[in-house]
């Protein structure tokens, strides 16, 4: 098959300031995009993402290597990317489609779409500079995403914009690449690529660190940023979490086995167990344990209700809690736990330790989870096995 795409061993060199010496923001990377396929490039700041995005856009040359684009190409790599700040909204719809090639007769079909989704139509005859930055945005992309490019090159359009203007930036995302056409997507909204996007590209220092499903290149990424996996233990109490009425002393994850685990069968059930000193007594507590999945999002809160302890004025010592997850609850994926302690009269965080420790959350697929049989990607935010009933009426 051709590919849509292919990148071999380009290498782009910055020259610094009137020095000699340059930046090397792409190191000899490479690889291929497949007709149809809709790839998220994670990375962190300055690792090169968006100086590959503007190298296949051709707006950049790499210093060395070479790139081979089958297909029309559009492009949203800055606000208003082709857009003439004089022009009014409706001329620059014309002026980005005759960029990309299209026919006036093809831009005519297409305008009203374009107007609609990007919500300007009482705007569209004054000039885009007067426009304010979320409405230059909203037309930028509706030009960039309606007007059917092979390829689409997409930097950060989630930066902008407000929630529902967002949400229709992922819709129209997941429908291109469901229609056939070939998307990359750079975001560090990890849970938007993580949804649009099957394959990732992992790029870290200009060079290409992993490729692979997407989950597993997102887990792989937020993965090297993880620190205390599945265990973890303050021993000094002036430096643990807290403050003179409480201090947490040890947080751990176990498996089924009661051993300290840092990862965990998804299939099986597992525990949390926190230790905490209450130093000053007299004060209702309220401990509660947080788990978010490797995209940010919340997924479960908990605190000790149908406790002997819960509600009641905590007398000075310590306490061991343990939390108890059932088997086929969480989905697959890299999570965090978070551990809060908090008094309501007087209202105060006594504890508040955003990432306690972490887990690696897998599952063994031998048809008894939530999954079955099922072999595609599940990219739901947790999984329960849940009572199903099946009758069936032969015709």
């Amino acid at each position: 098959m051709n590919t849509a795409i292919s990148a071999r061993e380009l290498t782009k060199t910055f020259t610094i300031g009137t020095h000699r010496g340059g930046f090397t923001a792409l190191d000899r990377l490479s690889f291929d995009v497949q007709p149809g396929e809709v790839v998220g490039i994670v990375g962190r700041n300055g690792a090169g993402k968006s100086t590959l995005l503007k190298i296949l856009a051709r707006i950049l040359a790499p210093t060395s290597g070479r790139v081979e684009l089958r297909g029309r190409v559009g492009s949203l790599l800055e606000v208003g990317t082709g857009f003439h700040s004089d022009l009014t909204g409706r001329e620059n719809i014309f002026l980005s489609a005759a960029l990309l090639g299209m026919r006036e007769a093809e831009i005519q079909k297409r305008f009203d779409a374009v107007v609609d989704f990007s919500g300007v139509e009482a705007f569209l005859d004054t000039p885009v500079k007067r426009y304010s930055t979320g409405m230059y945005m909203r037309l930028a992309f509706s030009v960039a995403a309606h007007l059917d490019p092979e390829i689409l090159l997409v930097d950060e359009v989630l930066a902008v914009g407000d929630i529902e203007f967002q949400r229709k930036c992922v819709q129209r995302l997941d429908a291109l690449g469901q229609h056939g056409q070939t998307v990359l997507f750079v975001s560090h909204n990890l849970q938007a690529v993580g949804r649009l996007c099957r394959r990732g590209l992992w790029v870290e220092g200009g060079r290409l660190v992993r490729d692979g499903p997407m989950a597993e290149v997102a887990a792989a990424y937020l993965k090297q940023g993880a620190v205390h996996p599945g265990w973890r233990e303050w021993p000094e109490e002036a430096g643990a979490p807290g403050d003179e009425t409480v201090r947490l002393h040890r947080v751990l994850v176990r498996g089924p086995d009661g051993q300290a685990a840092a990862g965990i069968d998804i299939g099986r059930p597992f525990e949390i167990e926190i230790e905490y000193r209450v130093k000053v007594g007299g004060l209702v507590l309220f401990p509660a344990v947080k788990l978010f999945n490797e995209w940010g999002t919340e997924i479960i809160w908990s605190t000790d209700a149908g406790t002997s302890q819960h509600g009641r004025p905590r007398a000075p010592g310590r306490y061991r809690s343990v939390i108890r997850f059932p088997p086929n609850l969480l989905a697959e994926g890299l999570m965090s736990v978070a551990v809060s302690i908090v008094s309501l009269r007087p209202r105060k965080i006594h504890v508040a330790e955003s990432d306690a420790v972490t887990f690696q959350a897998t599952e063994v697929v031998d048809g008894s989870t939530s999954r079955g049989e099922f072999p595609d990607y599940i990219a739901s935010v947790v999984r329960p096995r849940l009572d199903w009933s099946v009758t069936f009426d032969k015709e």
